[in-house]
């Protein structure tokens, strides 16, 4: 008796009635590439928001009233992370060079007491504690910049890493903040390649939700 083939012909193996392997592995690249390609025009998009607002040098940046301190990781001793003590310490030195009158220290005020950690930072170098204003109740970007703007901010210096900065410039502009922001790379941190390509991903969410 002839035995019936299953599941192949010319075309190669079929994984669906009337689709073959490679029809699917086909299928699968060209979304990979639209998807490579998205994420690579949303990252440039965010990117270009931030075109002539970025400085490397304090010295460099043009004053605002305010600077404004995204959180970061606090570790379990009260210590700082190397990034969110970059980040101080930036707006620390635009104090001290007369560039800013206030800090606004944004950061997640629960068991790590991120804000507060930042703040009594800043007070040991040398900021009075009545420049700095704390929100300790935000962890992300876009709301940190939300409640900056509610809470009256209208021009300000954002002091973040590189990575991150063209995404905070993004929705602090987007609130109505005249930002430009300064980069707080006093070292390179080990987990910095991680954090540059979730950075990746968090613009191309950005880049969806302020359209």
């Amino acid at each position: 008796m002839r035995s019936a083939s299953h599941g192949t012909n010319g075309g190669g193996s079929r994984v669906l009635p009337g689709v073959s392997r490679r029809t699917v592995l086909r299928i699968v690249l060209a979304l990979a590439a639209v998807t490579v390609a998205a994420v690579a025009f949303a990252n440039w998009a965010i990117r270009r928001r931030a075109d002539g607002l970025v400085f490397e040098d304090a010295l460099a940046v043009p004053a605002r009233t305010w600077a404004i301190v995204p959180g970061a990781m606090v570790h379990d001793d009260g210590s700082l992370s190397e990034a969110l003590e970059d980040r101080v310490d930036a707006a620390r030195e635009l104090y001290a060079l007369g560039l800013v009158r206030h800090i606004y220290v944004s950061g997640d005020g629960g068991s790590n007491d991120e804000d507060g950690t930042m703040a009594r930072w800043l007070v040991a170098h040398g900021v009075p504690a009545s420049a700095i204003v704390r929100d300790g109740v935000r962890y992300l970007t876009r709301t940190t910049m939300e409640d900056a703007a509610r809470a009256g901010i209208r021009d300000a210096i954002v002091c973040t890493q590189d990575f991150h900065l063209a995404r905070s410039l993004a929705w602090a502009r987007h609130e109505g903040i005249d930002a430009v922001g300064v980069v707080a790379d006093n070292r390179w941190h080990d987990h910095q390649a991680k954090a540059r390509l979730r950075e990746a991903v968090a613009r191309t969410v950005a880049f969806v939700e302020l359209l």
